[in-house]
């Protein structure tokens, strides 16, 4: 039984795969002998993902909060940071006001690893002298524009911490948790008011993830992270498109009780998702091997591209195994542990290695001089 606020019903004598958009640039997508819309923008009814747009709220208000121990000459409080990925109110300082939190939302098993990089980045924002292998410190490109604080190794944690959790949280939830099985096979009959049934508020919750508007790609403004990195490389792979459409077609799919189509396009999604990681990764390579002689450049460049290689595992849809994942991130920083990552002896034939193989993983042959 179709829902009638998201349904159009077209008694045709012939079946047509697709047929032409309605008047409003909606999408009529075929059923059976029956059609329903599939809009152009997020815009269902009983749509619901406040908790997940908190998360990305958090996660930016607790990224400047440690960027400023450079720019600021700020000593970070290990308990702070701590109690802002669990959210302890009582101790994070945060400026906005959050009921949820990001710690027990990222992938259990990696809890741990993230708070040891937390401990580490308090640890090293003292440091207000220049970074030497051996020794953490400060670290400026050479036009002085700016600086970065990495720790002994050359790592800047800061970018394992935002970016990894981006994968381990944020990705993560948004591909494996919100579509997979446990939150899509569930009730999609009763509707509650304000967000929909079971299933059509989790695919919403899913969507959340992604740091997208409504209206995305159409509108590119105010995206956070996941969409922002989306739409820095979709020059060249044309990804916020694609990943967009997947959400929509996906999310009318369930309204309209068509999980055939809904399976399909989580497909889509988790594929995309999985190219824009792999993209963003290239991305900073080639970023990484253009500017290797500024020390700045190299190691803050390496920092981002191996946490979005880190978050490449956390897809329940991987096309790739973790041991795939995990030599791409040993050949770049001796290690796959994100604790332990070590950039002292990285050379610019390294890491344009590891940017072919990705390339090459991911299908991104013909763009990953480009992106």
């Amino acid at each position: 039984m179709f829902k009638l606020n998201s349904v159009i019903i077209l008694v045709l004598g012939v079946m047509f795969m697709f047929a032409s958009c309605s008047s409003d640039d909606e999408i009529i997508h075929p059923i059976d002998d029956e059609f329903y819309t599939v809009p152009t923008l997020y815009n269902f009814d009983n749509v619901s993902y406040s908790g997940q747009t908190q998360r990305l709220a958090m996660m930016s208000e607790m990224s400047s909060l440690m960027k400023s121990a450079v720019s600021a000459d700020i000593t970070l409080d290990v308990n702070q940071l701590l109690a802002m990925y669990s959210n302890d109110s009582d101790n994070a300082g945060w400026t906005g006001t959050y009921t949820k939190q990001l710690k027990n939302k990222t992938f259990e098993p990696v809890q741990g690893d993230f708070e040891a990089l937390l401990n580490e980045m308090a640890a090293i924002s003292s440091e207000s002298g220049e970074y030497a292998a051996g020794t953490a410190g400060v670290v400026t490109k050479s036009n002085g524009s700016k600086s970065y604080l990495v720790n002994e190794k050359g790592v800047e944690p800061v970018q394992l911490i935002e970016k990894g959790l981006m994968g381990a949280c944020f990705y993560y939830q948004g591909t494996s948790v919100y579509l997979g099985s446990a939150k899509m096979d569930v009730d999609n009959t009763i509707v509650e008011a304000g967000e929909g049934t079971d299933m059509e508020h989790h695919w919403d919750e899913g969507f959340g993830y992604l740091g997208a508007p409504i209206d995305f790609p159409t509108n590119t403004d105010g995206l956070f992270f996941w969409a922002k990195y989306s739409n820095t490389c979709n020059e060249y792979t044309d990804n916020n498109k694609e990943l967009m459409d997947a959400f929509l077609l996906g999310r009318a799919a369930i309204s309209n009780d068509d999980l055939t189509t809904r399976d399909d396009a989580i497909v889509t999604v988790r594929n995309v998702w999985e190219n824009v990681s792999a993209a963003a990764a290239i991305h900073y390579l080639n970023d990484a091997a253009e500017g290797f002689d500024d020390v700045a450049v190299r190691l803050h460049t390496l920092s981002e591209a191996l946490a979005f290689i880190y978050s490449l595992q956390f897809n329940e849809g991987k096309t790739r195994t973790n041991d795939e994942i995990n030599a791409h991130l040993t050949n770049l920083a001796t290690t796959s542990d994100i604790t332990a990552f070590d950039l002292t002896g990285i050379t610019s034939e390294t890491i344009l290695s590891v940017r072919d193989a990705l390339a090459s993983d991911y299908g991104l042959d013909s763009v990953k001089e480009n992106l």
